[in-house]
């Protein structure tokens, strides 16, 4: 059996982070990737508008003051085929690849106590061995289909946006189908209304979805950029989402109203997140205030759809503004004006069976040659949940975390299972920030963790009960101090196409980066507090 001191799964832009920081330190490390080559996400999620909605030059790695002199980001928010000849040039740049092994799905993770090391079999039956096993499987990894009958029936081309074809899908002038309204669909939506001949959208939720606003970067700009690199990545490090915008501390009603409906109106008119996460930041905590910025948008959303009754379709009435993703659109809105464009509302039509050549409601048969499902994920625990793991005295992760949900130390480990660190785990700071930035701090945290092991001749790493739940509890708080706890989604472990997720789940961490960043490091100054070390 061939043994790695370390394996990471995962060559994303987690799993390239982690292999460049071993690397550097000198360990023998194996990645293991599913997918025929590298870049994870930005490998698989090759749907038409598929971009960034952080800010290119906020997401990209900054471990290396070269790479980003040499980088060029065309767009401020940069679309999947630049994203992923970005990663690409990052492995090629620091020799990576030799260390990677494509077509390799992990299908289980065992431990074994006596030797202290983790043996991982992939499908197909191969066998690895190593010390400590590095989980980058990505938080939104795990595509998940509708729960509705005939899936298997359509006899035209169908695919989950997940798993779009290599080779595209040809959609000019053709009747297609998009099920789900989410941030991926709100991507995809206008791309496809373009050229279809007949575009019928199925929506269950409606969401509050706000302009991207994005535009390409002049030499000049870029150039303004990369001098100011320090400067950008040291505002992400101060605000609570990773991002360049931080929030605004004033309460929005001792704003004036002509001043604070003069800040929303510039909110929305700039890029980005700066609408969620530069509001007023009781606008994430006061019912009163939410409703308030909530009735702007809907207001917004008339405006821009001509027929009145898609409109309030297309209005959320189940949850305020920013207590779920907030999807960043392009022409989303106006999409739906278009006459070949068609909304159906599943909650007064649904879906009963999708057939040989469509999809049948309760109203009647849509005749279709293309059905595509943009219905999302099993969000932060769902990658894990399809690899066996099994920890000491046989338990296996997924039993551990059914029926409570994920429990943690910090996000980044599990009592019961030793040697194995989860660095975009459930629980931990990344879930819930520009991913670009939570990757590093977990990346630079257990790489700087293995170091300490291997300095002080440690084999065995695993956290205490007492600091799990202790964890745990700070997490619950972390949810009680916002309104999203109170809403359907993946913030709070929901999923109406996966049974029996119909119950709040702690899977995200949402004290903000600089607190996570605070507490990590805490635990590194005091020997790994909440760890026990051999």
């Amino acid at each position: 059996m061939e043994h790695h001191e370390v394996i990471v799964i995962g060559a994303g832009l987690t799993g390239i982070a982690q292999l460049y920081k071993l690397k550097e330190n000198g360990f023998d490390t194996l990645v293991l990737e599913a997918g025929e080559d590298l870049g994870g996400t930005w490998y698989f999620n090759r749907y038409p508008g598929c971009r960034f909605d952080s800010e290119s030059y906020s997401y990209g790695y900054s471990f290396s003051k070269e790479l980003l002199q040499e980088w060029d980001w065309t767009e401020h928010f940069s679309p999947q085929p630049e994203n992923l000849r970005y990663l690409n040039y990052v492995a090629d740049k620091f020799d990576l690849r030799p260390h990677m092994r494509f077509d390799s799905k992990v299908q289980a993770a065992t431990w074994n106590e006596e030797d202290r090391t983790w043996t991982v079999r992939l499908v197909g039956g191969e066998e690895f061995s190593c010390r400590w096993l590095l989980t980058a499987i990505g938080i939104l990894s795990a595509a998940v289909l509708p729960r509705v009958q005939g899936l298997e029936r359509f006899q035209g081309p169908s695919c989950h946006t997940y798993n779009w074809p290599k080779e595209g899908l040809d959609l000019a002038g053709k009747r297609v189908a998009v099920l789900g309204t989410g941030a991926t669909a709100v991507q995809l939506i206008p791309k496809i209304g373009e050229v279809a001949g007949e575009l019928y959208v199925f929506q269950r939720r409606p969401n509050w979805c706000t302009p991207l606003h994005n535009g390409l970067i002049s030499s000049e700009e870029m150039a303004d950029i990369k001098a100011r690199y320090d400067e950008i990545f040291e505002q992400c490090s101060k605000t609570a989402g990773g991002f360049i915008h931080g929030t605004d501390p004033r309460k929005m009603f001792e704003v004036p109203e002509e001043e604070r409906y003069a800040f929303f109106e510039d909110l929305y008119a700039s890029p980005g997140f700066r609408i969620w996460l530069g509001n007023f930041r009781d606008v994430l905590m006061d019912e009163k205030a939410n409703e308030e910025f909530s009735a702007f948008l809907a207001d917004k959303i008339r405006a821009r759809v001509s027929d009145p009754v898609v409109a309030e379709k297309l209005i959320p009435n189940d949850h305020g503004f920013g207590m779920r993703r907030v999807p960043q659109e392009t022409n989303y809105y106006e999409t739906y004006n278009l006459p070949s464009v068609h909304l159906v509302d599943l909650n007064e039509t649904p879906i009963e069976t999708v057939t040989e050549t469509g999809i049948r409601t309760t109203d009647r048969d849509i005749e279709l040659d293309v059905i595509i499902y943009a219905t999302g994920f099993d969000g932060v625990t769902g990658a894990f949940d399809r690899i066996t793991f099994t920890g000491v005295g046989g338990q296996t992760l997924k039993d551990k975390w059914e029926e409570a949900g994920p429990v943690s130390h910090l996000g980044v480990a599990t009592e019961g299972f030793p040697n194995l660190l989860m660095l975009t785990g459930p629980q931990s700071g990344s879930g819930n920030t520009n991913f670009g930035r939570g990757v590093e701090d977990a990346v630079f945290w257990a790489s700087d963790l293995l170091i300490y092991l291997r300095e002080h001749g440690h084999t065995r790493i695993e956290n205490t009960v007492e600091a799990e739940q202790a964890w745990n509890d700070h997490v619950r708080d972390m949810y009680d101090m916002l309104l999203l706890r109170n809403t359907k989604s993946w913030f709070t472990g929901y999923n109406s196409n996966i049974e029996g997720r119909d119950t709040i789940r702690y899977v995200t961490y949402n004290g903000g980066a600089p607190r996570y960043r605070k507490r990590i490091d805490e635990c590194a100054a005091n020997g790994y507090s909440g760890f026990v070390l051999s």
